[in-house]
């Protein structure tokens, strides 16, 4: 189907990747009608109701927005319907959508998603991408349907998966390519060459949401294993060990080309450089790490304050 004019858009979308995403069809002059976001969340000390990062662009730009507790609700969903949108474009909303309102616009409901479909479907694709070691992630534009990231696959960009990216780096180049593939899936859209593709399920993963206690090093693994750990949940929840009792978050670490038969943690060299670790297979260099209610420091620095605390021959546990 051809356009003679940009479709009306409904947005739903809630933390800073899917604020880019909305800044980028606010920059191409798509009509926005609305956009919807989850509710204010207590934030910092003072438990203070903080506007999620999509809610503060729509403001800036003045662009209604709307902030139901579910879509489930029949008043929400006769809203919504009011709008009369073409389309409603998802990134990482936080709420389900029922199928009386993928239903709703004219043209369906789009979602900008954070892995090449049908891998790594769920709620952390990202950091799953980077702990089981992956070597390419990307963005889907994908037609919504009443499963979880089930639907007909639109456009994809893809983004190569570098040695030192971490969850939080990644995050920010998709946030990016996923602005770019939307308006190129939007361009399609218009001139009428948008062709659905459907998922492979045998290809299909599952990117459960994570959890803390995921964040726990065990030495006994490869230190590629673990350098995957640390970069996957940086900056959430930190990859952490313990060491005379003080939980050490581990920020940023290198894996040597050399070998070791020492115990799983124990620490084989310590100097400016970083902090060396025998694993169950190779050795782990830590660079970047923080001790309790402390700021991230190298080791060098952590060296200079804590001259005795690092010591060869300990062991982290």
């Amino acid at each position: 189907m051809n356009f003679d004019k940009k479709p009306s858009i409904i947005f739903a979308g809630t933390p800073e990747f899917a604020e880019t995403i909305l800044l980028a069809l606010i920059e191409a002059e798509f009509p926005i009608l609305a956009v919807y976001t989850r509710q204010d969340k207590p934030a910092g000390r003072g438990q203070k109701l903080l506007a999620s990062p999509v809610k503060q662009a729509a403001l800036a730009h003045l662009i209604p927005v709307i902030q139901p507790k579910t879509l489930r609700d029949p008043t929400a969903q006769a809203e919504l319907a009011a709008f009369q949108a073409d389309l409603m474009i998802v990134a990482a909303y936080g709420l389900i959508l029922p199928q009386a309102v993928l239903d709703l616009p004219r043209l369906g409901c789009i979602n900008v998603h954070g892995s090449l479909l049908p891998r790594w479907r769920g709620a952390a694709p990202i950091q799953r991408a980077v702990l089981t070691g992956d070597s390419e992630t990307g963005i889907t534009i994908m037609q919504m349907d009443a499963g979880l990231d089930t639907g007909d696959m639109l456009h994809k960009h893809v983004c190569p998966i570098l040695d030192e990216d971490t969850s939080g780096s990644l995050h920010d180049k998709l946030a990016s390519i996923g602005a770019i593939a939307l308006l190129d899936a939007l361009e399609k859209l218009q001139q009428g060459n948008l062709v659905a593709e459907k998922q492979d399920e045998a290809q299909a993963t599952y990117a459960h949401k994570l959890e803390k206690d995921e964040a726990k090093i065990d030495w006994y693994s490869s230190a590629e294993t673990i350098g995957r750990q640390v970069r996957a949940f940086n900056p959430w929840p930190i990859a952490h060990t313990t060491l005379d009792d003080k939980i050490l978050r581990i920020w940023q670490t290198v894996v040597l080309t050399e070998t070791t038969h020492a115990l799983p943690g124990t620490i084989l060299h310590v100097d400016k450089k970083g902090l060396d670790i025998a694993t169950g297979h190779g050795i782990l260099r830590i660079l970047m790490m923080q001790l309790p209610n402390q700021k991230v420091l190298s080791v060098a620095d952590i060296l200079n304050g804590h001259p005795t605390l690092l010591n060869n021959n300990k062991a982290l546990v």
